[in-house]
């Protein structure tokens, strides 16, 4: 997991020693590492540079694709949103109609 993220050289390493956006990563393979049914990721790449935003979103698909693993994002991403196979979006505290990735 930590290869996926790109965090392979900080497994020895305290959190102090961490940037903010390595621990954010370090918290996401925490989170993934046991290959829960169900992932719940909200804004999982809003503190992130576009570098490690598509490590994150690659391990996803990864997850997706490799161990049929469900991935609920929130995000305010277009490009992170286009990702995804399935798209709600939501206006108001309402489900507005599904917009395409062409769309976004």
């Amino acid at each position: 997991m930590l290869r996926l993220l790109g965090l392979e050289d900080k497994l020895h390493h305290k959190p102090l020693e961490l940037s903010g956006g390595e621990q954010q990563r370090v918290a996401l393979a925490r989170a993934v590492v046991t290959r829960p049914a169900i992932v719940l990721a909200d804004e999982p790449t809003g503190n992130l540079d576009s570098e490690n935003s598509a490590l994150v979103l690659n391990m996803f698909q990864e997850l997706n694709y490799r161990f049929n693993q469900t991935i609920i994002m929130i995000t305010h991403n277009p490009e992170a949103a286009a990702m995804c196979r399935r798209i709600v979006q939501m206006r108001d505290g309402h489900i507005v109609e599904p917009p395409t990735a062409a769309r976004l």
